[in-house]
């Protein structure tokens, strides 16, 4: 049989302190990753943005334009229709193509209107994708969305 040693205040120090070294570790670890992996600030002037927040978003809600965004076969297609279901015709959409949590990703994308939705070809690995998109109205009124876009498994 084996002899237990007493636990002396030198080693309960030394555990206590490791213990506390792995945990400031460990949270530095997540800190770096987590402020590695930010992408940045959505806009320049986030005070000015807010301050006209509820007059944009009420006059982009008065369009009552409806947005499905799929993907299949290598193409994103895009499809706005207005609240009495009909096809939205839109001179210019800026597109923007990428994952929420990194730019690494980020593309431009040019969206061709065939006369029924908007579609590119662009070839994306499964994963958790967003599609950007800012238009305006034919009378003035922008119009901005940020969906969703899941490529692959959904399990």
């Amino acid at each position: 049989m084996s002899e237990k040693t007493p636990l002396t205040g030198a080693k309960f120090a030394a555990i206590f302190i490791t213990a506390f070294v792995v945990i400031i570790i460990a949270n530095l670890s997540l800190v770096y990753a987590a402020v590695g992996s930010f992408p940045g600030l959505e806009t320049r002037k986030p005070y000015v943005e807010a301050l006209n927040f509820n007059s944009k978003r009420h006059a982009q809600e008065m369009l009552a334009w409806k947005t499905v965004l799929e993907y299949s076969g290598g193409s994103v297609r895009l499809t706005i229709t207005d609240a009495s279901g009909a096809r939205v015709v839109l001179p210019a959409i800026e597109a923007r193509l990428g994952r929420a949590t990194s730019h690494a990703y980020d593309r431009n994308l040019t969206l061709n209107f065939d006369g029924e939705l908007y579609s590119s070809i662009v070839n994306l690995p499964a994963g958790n994708w967003q599609l950007r998109i800012k238009t305006q109205s034919l009378d003035g009124v922008p119009f901005m969305r940020i969906l969703p876009l899941i490529v692959g498994d959904r399990s």
